[in-house]
């Protein structure tokens, strides 16, 4: 799945104490362009390098 050189997008699904995340509507990214669409994801904390939000418009269902 997600690699160094990729990166990932979706929903946060679920968070927990050790950082792993649970996502939804997840799509991986690799030089900015999709790559695969996985559905739902589970990531194991210590994989993750950081996560960031989008902003979200009133189009977009905000």
């Amino acid at each position: 799945m997600f690699n160094l050189f990729s990166s990932g997008a979706g929903i946060l699904a679920c968070l927990d104490g050790y950082m792993n995340i649970a996502m939804e509507q997840t799509e991986e990214y690799v030089n900015g362009q999709l790559k695969n669409k996985y559905g739902d994801a589970f990531i194991r904390g210590n994989n993750v390098l950081y996560i960031s939000t989008s902003k979200r418009t009133l189009a977009d269902g905000a």
